[in-house]
């Protein structure tokens, strides 16, 4: 299937690592002109040297910390300015739920959840206001938030609260905006392989008193597939989310989870 995406200026966030710049690297195999945003300048610029040495066909490394109004729309400015324009934009500059706050009501701070509030669907929200004006002027783009299938678990009071916040950021915009020809969804990845899974596999090896295996094994059996998935086969879901080939989805939740045992969406 084609997808459509060759020629298309998108902007990922949180695209130096993990499922960000998985999407990119994704984007980017089909053509996309791809902007990375995070915090960090040395690891952007080592992501995009990557991608640009795996045939990306442009790629922008823009340092841009989501939690400032200002440096968003600066950073967004200057891509259209580069790109002559904005696509797509994928939503992914978030704290992995690992690094979340304590769960214990006891324990969770006001300031701990304002933090993840912050960085996450204020973030999210700062660069979907950037890039709409541009999208509705052309009448066409993509938007996508990674949220995370925290949003269908009561586990996690802070990861539950940021993430449904996002699913419901996301309904509220594609209302707005589908007019306009600006589909915008909300990607519930679960837990995904990334470059920080076997630090997080020792670590749970090393508070439980388990192996190394024991610790993957109960990872991969949170799954229906069996596994957890990787970071680039959610980026593939995303992918697809960003092309026009996707119409018929907006405002709506996709999992990317490998699948939940015992449960059923609807």
């Amino acid at each position: 299937m084609d997808l459509q995406l060759n020629g298309r200026r998108a902007i990922v966030t949180g695209g130096s690592r993990g499922i960000g710049l998985a999407t990119a690297r994704a984007l980017a195999a089909e053509g996309a002109r791809v902007a990375l945003f995070a915090r960090d300048a040395g690891a952007l610029e080592a992501a995009a040297a990557a991608l640009r040495a795996g045939g990306a066909p442009e790629v922008a490394a823009v340092a841009v910390d989501t939690t400032d109004d200002d440096a968003v729309r600066r950073g967004v400015a200057a891509v259209a300015d580069r790109f002559g324009g904005v696509d797509v934009l994928v939503n992914a500059a978030a704290r992995p739920a690992s690094a979340g706050p304590p769960t214990d009501l006891a324990s969770i701070t006001d300031d701990a959840v304002r933090v993840e509030l912050e960085t996450k669907v204020l973030g999210y929200l700062r660069c979907a206001r950037a890039v709409a004006p541009l999208m509705r002027a052309q009448g066409w783009g993509r938007i996508v938030n990674v949220s995370g299938l925290n949003a269908r678990k009561s586990s996690s009071l802070v990861g539950s609260v940021r993430n449904v916040a996002v699913a419901s950021m996301t309904a509220a915009l594609a209302q707005e905006l589908g007019p306009h020809g600006i589909n915008v969804t909300v990607v519930h990845p679960g837990v995904t392989e990334t470059e920080r899974t076997p630090d997080a596999v020792a670590a749970r090896a090393g508070s439980a008193g388990i192996t190394g295996a024991e610790a993957r094994a109960e990872l991969d059996a949170t799954t229906t597939i069996g596994r957890i998935t990787t970071a680039a086969e959610v980026a593939d879901v995303i992918t697809f989310l960003c092309s026009p080939r996707s119409v018929a989805i907006t405002g709506d939740a996709v999992a990317a989870g490998g699948g939940t045992p015992g449960v059923v969406h609807y």
